[in-house]
């Protein structure tokens, strides 16, 4: 059995599941929610972001079995929604717990808390894994079909202002050989180019890609030690904006997840930030993730 603490609520509201508007537009649609996890139960924790789809045209979609296949054996949560439109706020929400920008072209620098400090501060190492990045290290704008405003950690004073921090940015190529020298970090971001997370190209040649890439990491003996695998979707249609950014397929993955559960609990993008912090032995969570619900009831 996994143990979980609670932390004390918020007392703020939030629409109902499925009803317009709510908490996309400012800190987040938490009612603040439990703690989280109490220890660091999970060795390594990976977060793996797709693009612009929305629940119903993901699950149950024949052109995405491998996600439907993982979303059927694990965890699935039925009522999570997306924070914002366009892109870049969801992706600041996943890490700092704000929105941060609208604006998919912001190229400012962002020093409010997030995720790389709360990992640092807790001793844990982490990697950002984005294909097509151009070079390690990398920080400057888009490169087609790498798109910076989907990689919130080239934005983060923690890694602009550290040399040994943006070393972490690194192209995707490197994920295998890290996988396979058991070299990964703790935390991972696993970012698919513009072609592969359904942004320009198909759901299908998605879901080929997660099955090319995924299965070799949820085979391995490194992730069914103490393996967490994340699978969201950053934004619905434009057309949704019911919460803030949509209802958006969230998948949780590994071996100390419930088979088969599905969730019909409200949650937003900060509540998976509490997530990966919780399961990494954190206790500190920025911004919305303070108060967002914890993701507890996905674990034995």
């Amino acid at each position: 059995m996994l143990m979980f603490f609670l932390a004390g609520c918020g007392g703020g509201s939030m629409s109902a599941p499925g009803s317009g508007g709510g908490g996309g537009t400012g800190g987040g649609g938490g009612t603040g929610g439990g703690g989280g996890v109490s220890q660091s139960i999970f060795g390594h924790v990976f977060l793996l972001v797709e693009e612009n789809h929305g629940f119903s045209d993901v699950i149950g979609d024949s052109s995405m079995p491998y996600l439907n296949s993982l979303a059927t054996q694990n965890g699935l949560a039925m009522q999570y929604f997306a924070d914002t439109h366009p892109s870049i706020g969801n992706y600041f929400m996943l890490t700092t717990g704000k929105i941060e920008s609208n604006d998919d072209s912001f190229s400012g620098t962002v020093s409010d808390d997030n995720l790389v400090r709360e990992l640092k501060n807790v001793g844990k190492s982490w990697k950002s894994y984005a294909e097509d990045l151009p070079s390690p290290g990398y920080t400057g704008g888009d490169v087609y079909p790498y798109a910076r405003h989907h990689n919130p950690f080239a934005y983060f004073s923690d890694v602009l202002n550290d040399s040994t921090q943006a070393a972490n940015l690194v192209p995707f190529s490197q994920f295998a050989s890290d996988l396979a020298n058991n070299t990964l970090p703790d935390f991972s971001f696993i970012l698919p180019d513009l072609l592969n997370d359904a942004h320009d190209g198909s759901l299908s040649q998605a879901d080929l890609w997660l099955k090319q890439n995924v299965a070799p990491l949820l085979a391995s003996a490194t992730f069914q030690k103490d393996g967490l695998l994340i699978i969201t979707f950053d934004e619905a249609a434009d057309s949704d904006t019911s919460h803030g950014g949509g209802h958006v397929a969230t998948v949780i993955v590994g071996p100390k997840a419930k088979p088969g559960f599905q969730s019909q609990t409200f949650y937003q993008h900060e509540s998976v930030l509490r997530l990966i912090l919780s399961a990494l032995g954190a206790t500190n969570f920025p911004g919305a993730s303070t108060n967002a619900p914890d993701m507890s009831e996905f674990f034995n």
